[in-house]
């Protein structure tokens, strides 16, 4: 477990509260990020919600889940993406001469992040290990993954597969995995391998990187963004009536 992790709930979860330079990692963790998306999934989907309240830290990946946390509790969190915690724990890395390990993604994509790293962070050790690109995986193939990365024994374990199925696998296998820090962060090996371009930190200061990723992905975005977005919304005015009514009576 982790270390006076300052947390704060939100419906069903306990969301991080706090800067990425108090986390305090002890024993194994396990490391997911929570958006407005995955919290109206995990609502349709048991097993991916599992998974997520399974997460020694939840990290508030969006500025809705910024907001219903402020609306439903009163307390002010800072968001905080999937590309931070990566920046930030291949900085602690590259201090100390750690090892990475990337799950996830194409056999091209993983090797742009090597040479990107071999530049960026000189000092960390990396590996990699491409899987099958399917819903669900067979047991030979669950265990080629393990091998992999329990050969490597990395300090931090990067999972890429897509949420949700990123999030189940190493909620699933984390007793198996010799990493100390299991961290699933889906879109950033593209963000990082330059395969996808992150909105400027113009638009992230402004809170509209949302807005620009539907911009630039309309067709894979549009859905996460417009249908979920109104989900969202719903879910979480339905819950503060239901707080205002309990509070009354």
């Amino acid at each position: 477990m982790t270390n006076s992790i300052p947390s704060v709930f939100l419906q069903h979860y306990s969301v991080y509260n706090g800067n990425l330079s108090e986390l305090a990692v002890v024993d194994k963790t396990l490391i997911n990020t929570i958006n407005q998306y995955s919290f109206c999934i995990g609502e349709q989907d048991s097993e991916f919600k599992a998974a997520l309240q399974g997460s020694d830290i939840l990290l508030p990946d969006g500025m809705a889940i910024v907001a219903a946390v402020k609306l439903l509790s009163g307390q002010k969190i800072t968001k905080i993406a999937g590309a931070d915690i990566h920046q930030h724990l291949l900085e602690e890395l590259n201090k100390m001469g750690g090892r990475c390990f990337y799950l996830g993604s194409s056999e091209s994509t993983l090797q742009k992040i090597v040479a990107r790293l071999s530049i960026d962070f000189p000092n960390v050790s990396v590996g990699t290990f491409s899987p099958a690109y399917k819903p669900e995986f067979s047991l030979v193939e669950n265990q080629q993954m393990l091998e992999a990365v329990n050969a490597f024994q990395p300090d931090v374990l990067f999972v890429g597969m897509t949420a949700p199925k990123q999030e189940k696998w190493s909620y699933q296998h984390k007793d198996q995995l010799d990493a100390k820090i299991i961290c699933s962060v889906g879109a950033v090996f593209d963000f990082y391998a330059g395969t996808v371009d992150r909105p400027s930190p113009f638009w992230i200061q402004l809170r509209l990187e949302w807005f620009i990723r539907l911009i630039k992905e309309p067709r894979r975005m549009w859905k996460r963004y417009l249908y979920y977005g109104p989900v969202f919304i719903t879910l979480i005015l339905k819950a503060k009536i239901t707080q205002i009514i309990k509070s009354v009576n």
